[in-house]
C-alpha cells in the first residue's frame, strides 16, 4: 500500500524524465546491436561452418563416385560389375542433395565480389556434366556385358576406358575446381561477415562509453542546478529566525536597582 501511494503522487521532474529516456535509449540500441552479432554468429555456424562441413563432404562424395566408376572397369564379371555399380544412384542422390542443401541456405556477395550464387550453379554445372560422362561409361560397360562376341566386347571395354579416362577425368577437374571457388567464396564472405560483427561490437563499446558518461554528467548538472536553485540552509533559517519572538527588555529603571541602591 505504501509503494502504491508513492506511486500515485509520483511526479518527476522533467530532468528525471530526461535522463531515464536517455537510460533506455542507451539500453535499446545496445540491445539491438548484440542481437545483430549474435544473428551473425548463428548464421555464421548455421550457413557457413555446416556448409563447409558439406562442401568437403560433396567433394569426398565425388571421389567416391570416380573410384567406383574406376573399379567397374576393373570388375572381372558381370556380377561383380552390378554389384559395383548398384551403389552409383545412391551416391549421386546423396552429392546433389548436399548441394541443394547448401544452396537453400541464404547466399551472399562478398565484399569483393564473389558470390555465392554464381559458385553455386557453377558447381552444379560440372556435377551434371560429370554425372552426364559417367553415365556414358557406365552405359558402354553394361553394352559389354551383353555383347554377342568376344571382340565386341574388347571394342566396348575399350571404348569406356577411353571415355572415363579422356571424358570422365577433366570433367573431374571441373568438379574440383568449382568446388574449390565456392569454399574460397564461403571463407570470404565469413571474413566479412566477422568483420561486420566487430565493428558493430567495437561501436556498441563507443557508443555505451560515451553514452554513459554523458548520462552521468547530465545527472551530475541537473542535481547542481536544483541544489543551487533551493539552497538547503537558506529557506529552514529565515522561517526558524520569522518565527522567533522579539526579545524581552529585562533592564531594571536606574532607581529600581538592587546594586544602586546597595551603594
Amino acid at each position: 500500500m505504501r509503494f502504491v501511494r508513492w506511486f500515485a503522487t509520483f511526479r518527476p521532474s522533467p530532468s528525471q524524465l530526461l535522463v531515464s529516456f536517455l537510460i533506455a535509449l542507451l539500453g535499446w540500441l545496445s540491445a539491438q546491436a548484440l542481437s545483430r552479432v549474435d544473428q551473425d554468429l548463428r548464421i555464421m555456424y548455421t550457413e557457413y561452418t555446416l556448409g563447409a562441413t558439406d562442401l568437403a563432404h560433396i567433394s569426398a562424395d565425388v571421389i567416391r563416385y570416380r573410384n567406383t566408376i574406376i573399379r567397374a572397369l576393373e570388375a572381372h564379371s558381370e556380377k561383380e560389375f552390378e554389384r559395383i555399380t548398384d551403389s552409383l544412384p545412391t551416391q549421386r542422390a546423396r552429392i546433389q542433395q548436399a548441394v541443394d542443401r547448401y544452396a537453400a541456405a541464404g547466399l551472399r556477395v562478398s565484399r569483393s565480389g564473389r558470390s555465392e550464387p554464381e559458385d553455386i550453379e557453377s558447381v552444379r554445372r560440372s556435377l551434371d556434366q560429370y554425372f552426364s560422362v559417367a553415365g556414358t561409361t557406365v552405359q558402354l560397360l553394361t553394352q559389354e556385358w551383353t555383347a554377342a562376341s568376344p571382340s565386341e566386347r574388347e571394342s566396348l571395354r575399350r571404348r569406356a576406358e577411353e571415355h572415363a579416362s579422356d571424358n570422365g577425368g577433366p570433367k573431374m577437374i571441373q568438379v574440383s575446381l568449382a568446388l574449390d571457388r565456392l569454399v574460397d567464396t564461403v571463407a570470404d564472405v565469413a571474413k566479412d561477415m566477422r568483420d561486420e560483427g566487430t565493428k558493430a561490437i567495437q561501436d556498441t563499446s563507443i557508443m555505451l562509453v560515451v553514452g554513459s558518461f554523458f548520462i552521468a554528467f547530465l545527472n551530475l548538472f541537473f542535481t547542481r542546478k536544483t541544489s543551487d536553485r533551493y539552497p538547503a540552509s537558506d529557506a529552514p533559517r529565515s522561517s526558524h529566525t520569522a518565527s522567533l519572538p522579539s526579545p524581552v527588555s529585562l533592564e531594571l529603571p536606574h532607581d529600581q536597582n538592587p546594586a544602586l541602591k546597595a551603594e
